[in-house]
């Protein structure tokens, strides 16, 4: 084992500056392989590292080879297997666990030992020795364990050969025993001569030395006596050294005392310090300018400066009173009083500035409120002052303008003072929501002043628009008295108007009335095309209505922005009495404020504002939006896409403002009243009647639609609610197709076929022109229905003139569909040759030509002037008629073989009937 260990350590530790420890011969446990060494080895650099390096031989047996290693660090356990018997088996826990199987007890006993040695002097986690005997691990000796591991050249200590009897030559020995060996040229060929005259060497050596040791005997005398005398002095020396310490001592008591009393002055400095500090703190954040005091107290909160100094000394209070003071401060009588200063200053304060406040809003409500004349007072004194004036045209001079006023040197002169608001806000919340009341109060009653005059014009203007009222569309004509209720009701709901206003407003709509009894018929209204004066009056209304819609955006959204700012009610959640802002009966009450809190966030708290301040708006936009209904129920479709297009405007800047939720609502309303006009429409088409004396042409409905239909289209062009009106195309033309098939069905004096063609005809082709996306189903079945109704016409008809003809070959084809064989039908007595003879001959072309000319006179009759099928009809008879003869000739040629033609007239003698009928009407 110890040559094996030499060349292990020669070929492969040395090489990698590491010293091989210890050695055991092993095998894996339950196999049966070549053995291989597990080997302890040291680095020899720092810092030290330990290793357990698995070594096989190679497979031709000459060499060695390292095959695997493993750090000692990652080793967890070492498992002996049984401590008390022999047993050659051991285990060794790495990342996974290594079983092996020692060539002998004493073996795997030696390499376990050394991993206990190892482990104790390099690694600080122990590792884990298990079922081992505990005379293997001793411990270390004390006098080694004190010695540095790089200046030991053992690793369990002194004693090299517990662990390896072998110890390697430095590069100083090599050389020499190498320069010997070179002087001596036998020492390899004879050792033994060699190893003699070293002996006899050394025996020289060893007797040179004694003599000259001998020879340095009275040296040694001299060295000897020169050590008694150091220690004599070592002596003296020691007996000073006592006496330094003995006086030392004493100043050591001395600097004791001297530390003790700079402690105490160290001490009572760093209180004075923290004493300095704590009053600094005191003066710096609780002592407040007489200047702020003065503003505090006796500021003017009229002009610029006066405001921003009462900004300036509020920030300063404010900051005072929040300081964070620290723990017993409160107690300081100090504290306590400037504490009750600022206290009195705060009430002082807010008590001047809820007084100033209040004293703002209500002059600048009297100002506004002063100068402004209601509109309907306006129209009445200036009626009043121009006597014998014509009153309508007193009225379109003075609503020549529809606008609200602009509140923005209200808010320009109030926004001074939203830093003082805020600074209310934070410290007297009552009084900060006793001035928000006042505020809305007044606010309220200005703009529900202003809006319902605004109102009264824009209904004054619309009701002048006002020409017929008929929604096209088959609308049945209103009475002249029901419609002047209905819009003087409509006046009322937001205020009468009074005096010559009321006159004005009955003239209005007596003159929309008059021009609305000019349809009486419900046949004219259909056959009527929307004349300019629709157009110019539907245009008007558009107009008016997006003036109000623009009106009312700009001003909600100055409002807002100013409760906002002023309030300072876009920041964080807050508590706020929302009951206040709210009532239903208008007032504002004022609640303490315990009994009523409630947790909402500021944006709420601006929203409700703005629904007490402009509670009249919706109100007043129902209003106008019924008005402009009656006028003309196709208002609805203008006054839809402006609203949702005001809707997504007002979401786009703000999905929760008061505006955008007012509008949303009035837009449900707008959609009511469209649907309600849409279903009207269909509810007027069911209720159609047709004269059974003329003929019915196309139905007041379906030239309805169109005019619907193009207006709709103009209307609805790039509008965001496209697919509502795409859902009412789909209800209105499904009610056409089947009020059309309706008149058809109860039509006596035109046939079926010609009003079903005519109509689905018409509907075709404004389908075609209009180009409607969602309808393109219903123009395909539309088309369909025309080519069906028209083959069906024209068939039917054609069976007139002819009427033995078709009879006879009508049999023929339903004796060969009975099963008789066509060369047999000439055999049958009804259908020989002599009686198809006998009926081609009541048939001579003049007979053709007159019969085919009271057809022409017939079907003239039957179709209207307005659609132009005629010609189509007739060139489609054309076709028809050639395509039975061609039919009627096939027949004969199969049925009657060998008979000539019997026909007494060609298809070119049909073509010329045809076209000089054609010409001739």
């Amino acid at each position: 084992m110890t040559a094996i260990k030499h060349a292990l350590q020669r070929d492969i530790f040395t090489p990698n500056d590491e010293r091989l420890l210890s050695i055991v011969n092993v095998c894996k446990a339950g196999k049966k392989k070549k053995n291989c060494f597990l080997c302890a080895t040291v680095t020899t650099e720092r810092p030290v590292q330990v290793k357990v390096v698995k070594v096989k031989k190679t497979d031709k047996g000459d060499f060695y080879k390292r095959q695997m290693a493993w750090e000692l660090r990652d080793l967890t356990e070492v498992d002996a297997k049984d401590a008390n018997k022999e047993n050659p088996e051991f285990d060794l826990h790495f990342e996974k666990v290594y079983r092996w199987v020692a060539s002998s007890t004493a073996e795997k006993n030696s390499f376990i030992s050394c991993i206990w040695k190892l482990n104790q002097r390099y690694l600080r986690k122990k590792v884990e020795f298990v079922n081992v005997s505990p005379q293997l691990l001793e411990e270390l000796p004390k006098a080694e364990e004190s010695v540095p591991s790089g200046e030991s050249q053992s690793v369990a200590g002194g004693d090299e050969d517990a662990l390896d009897d072998y110890q390697e030559l430095n590069t100083r020995e090599e050389q020499d025993i190498e320069s010997m060996m070179e002087v001596c040229e036998y020492a390899i060929s004879n050792a033994e001569a060699f190893a003699e005259k070293l002996s006899r060497e050394l025996q020289v050596l060893d007797g040179a030395n004694i003599q000259s040791i001998m020879a340095s005997e009275k040296q040694v005398n001299i060295l000897m006596q020169l050590l008694d005398q150091a220690l004599a002095e070592v002596d003296n020396i020691e007996g000073k050294l006592l006496s330094y310490e003995e006086m030392l001592q004493s100043v050591k008591e001395q600097m004791d005392q001297i530390s003790q009393s700079n402690r105490l002055i160290q001490i009572s400095n760093t209180n004075n310090g923290k004493l300095l500090d704590e009053i600094q703190f005191l003066v710096n954040y609780m002592d407040l300018s007489k200047g702020h005091i003065k503003a505090l107290q006796e500021g003017d909160l009229s002009s610029p400066k006066g405001i921003e100094a009462c900004i300036n000394a509020s920030e300063a209070l404010s900051q005072c009173m929040n300081v964070a003071l620290n723990p017993g401060h409160d107690k300081l009588m100090a504290v306590k009083q400037q504490q009750q200063l600022f206290s009195e200053l705060r009430d002082t304060f807010a008590r001047r500035l809820t007084n100033h406040l209040n004293n703002v809003f209500v002059h600048q409500f009297n100002h506004f409120s002063h100068f402004k004349m209601s509109i309907p007072q306006f129209y009445r004194s200036s009626c009043l002052s121009l006597p014998g004036h014509d009153q309508s045209s007193t009225l379109s001079q003075h609503t020549a303008e529809l606008t609200l006023p602009k509140h923005s040197p209200l808010h320009r002169d109030l926004l001074r003072y939203a830093k003082l608001m805020e600074w209310l806000k934070n410290t007297q919340r009552e009084k900060y929501d006793g001035l928000s009341r006042t505020y809305v109060d007044y606010m309220t009653r200005l703009y529900e002043r202003e809006i319902k005059d605004f109102f009264e014009v824009a209904k004054i203007k619309m009701a002048g628009t006002s020409k017929d009222g008929k929604g096209k569309f088959a609308t049945l004509p209103r009475k002249e008295s029901a419609l002047k209720q209905e819009v003087e009701s409509l006046h009322g709901s937001s205020g009468k108007l009074t005096g010559s206003t009321s006159s004005l407003n009955k003239l209005a709509v007596s003159s929309s009335n008059s021009r609305r009894s000019q349809s009486s018929s419900l046949l004219d209204m259909g056959n009527m095309s929307a004349s300019d004066l629709d157009v110019a009056d539907r245009t008007r209304f558009d107009k008016i209505f997006e003036q109000v819609l623009s009106e009312l955006e700009p001003l909600c959204l100055a409002e807002q922005d100013f409760i906002s700012k002023f309030f300072k009610l876009q920041q964080n959640p807050t508590l706020a009495q929302a009951e206040n802002m709210d009532d239903s009966d208008g007032t504002v009450h004022s609640r303490p404020l315990s009994e009523h809190r409630q947790s909402i966030s500021e944006k709420d708290m601006v929203r409700m504002m703005m629904n007490k301040i402009f509670q009249s708006i919706e109100t007043e936009l129902n209003s106008l939006i019924a008005l402009g209904d009656k006028i003309d129920s196709f208002n609805s479709l203008y006054m839809l896409v402006k609203m949702s297009h005001h809707v997504w405007t007002a979401e786009n800047v703000d999905p929760a403002s008061y505006l955008s939720t007012t509008l949303g609502n009035v837009l449900v309303t707008v959609k009511r009243n469209f649907d309600k006009c849409i279903s009207g429409q269909i509810r007027q088409m069911e209720e159609v009647k047709i004269s059974k004396k003329s003929k019915v042409g196309i139905l007041p409905f379906v030239t309805g639609f169109e005019e619907f239909a193009k207006l709709a289209e103009a209307i609805f062009r790039n509008a965001e609610r496209r697919g509502d009106l795409d859902k009412a195309y789909i209800k209105l033309i499904r009610a056409v197709f089947s009020n059309v098939e309706k008149v058809a069905n109860e039509s006596q004096k035109t046939p079926r076929d010609v009003v079903m063609m005519e109509n689905f005809h018409h509907i075709f082709s404004t389908l075609s022109s209009l180009k409607i996306s969602c309808l393109d189903a219903e123009r395909k079945d539309a088309k369909q229905k025309y080519t069906e109704h028209l083959q069906s016409y024209v068939i039917n008809s054609l069976g007139q003139p002819l009427e033995k003809l078709n009879h006879f070959f009508e049999g023929v084809e339903a004796r060969v569909a009975q099963g008789v064989r066509e060369e047999e039908v000439s055999y049958q007595l009804a259908f020989n040759k002599q009686e198809l003879r006998k009926v081609i001959k009541e048939y001579p072309g003049k007979e053709v030509k007159k019969g085919l000319d009271n057809l022409y006179r017939k079907v003239d009759k039957h179709l209207c002037e307005e659609e132009s099928l005629l010609q189509v009809v007739w060139h489609s008879m054309q076709d028809e008629f050639i395509r039975q003869y061609k039919h009627f000739e096939g027949l004969i040629n199969r049925c009657y073989r060998g008979q000539e033609s019997p026909w007494r007239f060609t298809i070119q003698d049909m073509l010329e009937y045809f076209s000089s009928i054609a010409q001739s009407h």
